[in-house]
């Protein structure tokens, strides 16, 4: 059974609180970027009640991102909190989300708000100036990288151009 799944009954008679933890595993949330791992559980702490005809779910969900800065390539680690997560799901109309055995199944909508709260770029430190550069740490500039260096310019070529 899913930790995040909702029994309808239950929630007919009072509201309830979850807390917990779920793997990465279990929210399939492995491999889903290149620069972002999800090594550690993902925290959660929420209430749900019944609202109208429609389940309301609010609390806070939080986890440790460990992160490649795509800039300079640095390993770091950051905090994801959705302090103040919220989701709504319809009983009714066409938006309803699927019932089984008189529940409803959270974790799907928590891997998806988990998903785009991720950085798009995660960068180490706002000023991070990216990897250096090879001729600031010394390593000689070959003739041909300089500007002006006995290299022809695209453009001279173009103005010999007789069109």
């Amino acid at each position: 059974m899913t930790p995040l799944r909702v029994n309808l009954r239950q929630l007919e008679r009072e509201a309830i609180e979850l807390r917990g933890e779920l793997s990465a595993a279990d929210l399939e949330l492995e491999a889903v970027d290149e620069l972002i791992r999800v090594n550690q559980p993902v925290r959660y702490a929420l209430e749900v009640q019944l609202a109208g005809r429609g389940v309301l779910a609010r609390g806070r969900v939080w986890l440790t991102l460990e992160c490649e800065c795509c800039r300079c390539l640095r390993p770091f680690a950051t905090e994801l909190d959705l302090r103040d997560w919220s989701l709504h799901l319809a009983l009714d109309g066409p938006d309803r989300v699927p019932v089984r055995d008189d529940g409803v199944d959270l974790t799907p909508f928590v891997r998806e708000d988990i998903l785009l709260a991720f950085p798009q770029n995660p960068v180490c430190d706002p000023g991070c100036a990216g990897l250096p550069n090879p001729s600031a740490s010394g390593v000689p500039c070959s003739d041909t990288t300089r500007p002006g260096a006995g290299t022809v310019s695209a453009w001279a070529v173009l103005n010999k151009l007789r069109l």
